[in-house]
C-alpha cells in the first residue's frame, strides 16, 4: 500500500480507528479479513493441502486442523495448532503468498493424506477444472503425487464416487462412470446392468424423490439398482461391498 502511494501516517490512523488491523510487521488487512488467510499472514505461512482443497470447493473427508506451508528451515513461523508442510513447492512461492498454487495443494494433499482420500481430491480438482493430468504430468512430481497423476480421471461426480471406483477396481469388472441411462446419469454402472448410486448430503426434497422414480424407471427396463449412503460409503464399505458381490455372484451385472 505504501508502493501505492499511501502515507504511513494513514496507514497508521487507520489502525488507530480500527478499520485495519496489523497482521505482522509490514502487514495490514481489513478488520473483517478471512481469518485464514490473516492467520497465515501472521504466522509467515501459506494456505495449502487440504485447508486450501476445502477452500477452493475441493472434496475433503475430513480436516482435523490447519494444514500450511512455510519453506525448509524457515525462521518467524509463527503458527499453533495447525498441520506444517515443509517441502519444496513444485510450484515457486512469492514471498507475500497467503495461499497455494493448486499444483503445490494436490502435491500436498499426496504427501499428507491417505491414497482414496487423495485421489478424491485430485479427481475433485480435475473435475473442476483446476488443473488437467496432463499439465501435472509435465511436473516433477514425488512418487506419492505422480501415482496419483497417473490414476485421478475427471470423471467423478463426487469423492465418495471417486472412494467407491477406487474399491471395486480389484475384482477386473467393467465400470463406466456417470453412465447416462434413461434420460439420466448414474453415478456407477457395473457390467451391463447393475447400478450402483451414492446418495450424498443433497439427496433430499425433489431430488430424493426424482431418484426414487429413476431407479423405479431403471427396475422396469431390466436394471439392478443398489443405492447406498454418504455413512455407508465411508464407514461401512464392507457391508456395501458384500452386497455388490452378491449381486454379481448372482449375475446381476451381466446382459439380459
Amino acid at each position: 500500500m505504501i508502493a501505492g502511494g499511501i502515507s504511513r501516517h494513514v496507514l497508521g490512523a487507520a489502525v488507530k480507528a480500527g478499520s485495519l488491523v496489523r497482521a505482522r510487521r509490514g502487514w495490514v488487512a481489513l478488520k473483517d479479513a478471512d481469518p485464514y488467510l490473516l492467520a497465515a499472514a501472521r504466522g509467515g505461512v501459506v494456505l495449502t493441502c487440504i485447508t486450501q482443497a476445502h477452500r477452493l470447493g475441493l472434496w475433503v473427508q475430513y480436516q482435523d486442523r490447519p494444514h500450511v506451508a512455510a519453506p525448509p528451515h524457515a525462521g518467524g513461523i509463527d503458527v499453533r495448532n495447525a498441520t506444517i508442510h515443509w517441502h519444496l513447492p513444485i510450484i515457486p512461492r512469492r514471498p507475500d503468498d497467503l495461499i497455494d498454487p493448486i499444483e503445490n495443494v494436490l502435491v500436498a494433499v499426496a504427501r499428507c493424506q491417505p491414497y482414496e482420500q487423495a485421489l478424491a481430491t485430485w479427481e475433485s480438482a480435475l473435475r473442476q477444472g483446476l488443473t488437467d493430468r496432463e499439465e501435472l504430468s509435465r511436473l516433477r512430481l514425488p512418487p506419492a503425487a505422480r501415482a496419483l497423476c497417473e490414476e485421478a480421471a475427471p470423471f467423478s461426480d463426487s469423492g465418495l464416487e471417486t472412494l467407491a471406483v477406487a474399491r471395486l477396481r480389484w475384482p477386473g469388472l467393467p465400470l463406466v462412470q456417470q453412465a447416462w441411462i434413461r434420460g439420466r446419469p448414474v453415478d456407477l454402472l457395473i457390467g451391463a446392468r447393475l447400478v450402483l448410486q451414492i446418495d450424498g448430503g443433497h439427496h433430499v426434497g425433489a431430488q430424493r424423490a426424482a431418484d426414487i422414480k429413476h431407479d423405479a424407471l431403471l427396475a422396469l427396463t431390466g436394471y439392478h439398482v443398489i443405492r447406498v449412503t454418504y455413512g455407508q460409503v465411508v464407514d461401512d464399505w464392507t457391508a456395501v461391498q458384500t452386497r455388490i458381490m452378491r449381486a454379481v455372484a448372482q449375475g446381476l451385472h451381466r446382459a439380459l
